[in-house]
């Protein structure tokens, strides 16, 4: 069931003291993403979000942008071992060191990815014909925590090398992003961008 708050029916981020997270739905989650820069970023907050909740991750996001060079690929590429470790001690973040380590080694595979298919977008707009995929669901139960979709490009990425994205992440990064949009009928921005 979608949360009302301030008039508005959301599918999360309705309750008092959700702004960001109110912010986050109401602006970005379900909304087309081709920017590269964007794309990377969402993929690696996705992956640090594992087993945690997203709200969490949205609070370090700052921490994350000031962590990792505002997402710059070639200097997140060009980061040494002593300054990944330093991120360890960074309240920021989610200290994770896998996590940590993941971000650097994903920017290879997504340099790589952005060599063969001129941008990234394009690899990942490819496996829907570049066209959003928009679900129509009345429930959060009725939501999927993956599909052939995500399990498609989970099992692509990772044979490329990359880590943290398993099915389940992926099919979150790919609401946020918007290549599906899973508002549910009830909210408010179901038909905003249809």
């Amino acid at each position: 069931m979608a949360q009302k708050h301030a008039d508005k029916i959301r599918c999360f981020g309705g309750k008092p003291g959700q702004e960001l997270y109110a912010a986050y739905h109401d602006e970005e989650w379900g909304v087309p993403v081709y920017d590269d820069k964007v794309l990377f970023e969402m993929l690696c907050l996705e992956g640090a979000q594992a087993g945690l909740s997203w709200e969490t991750v949205l609070k370090k996001r700052a921490g994350y942008r000031a962590a990792y060079h505002g997402f710059d690929i070639d200097k997140i590429i060009a980061m040494t071992d002593e300054a990944l470790e330093a991120l360890r001690y960074d309240d920021g973040i989610v200290k994770n060191r896998l996590k940590i380590y993941s971000v650097r080694k994903n920017a290879f595979i997504f340099r790589q990815i952005q060599q063969e298919f001129d941008s990234f977008s394009n690899y990942l707009w490819g496996f829907v014909e570049g066209k959003p995929i928009l679900n129509r669901w009345e429930d959060h139960q009725q939501v999927p925590a993956n599909t052939s979709l995500s399990d498609a490009i989970s099992k692509d990425l990772k044979k490329r090398g990359m880590s943290f994205v398993g099915s389940t992440i992926i099919y979150a990064y790919l609401q946020g992003v918007g290549v599906v949009n899973d508002h549910l009928t009830s909210c408010w921005c179901f038909d905003k961008d249809r």
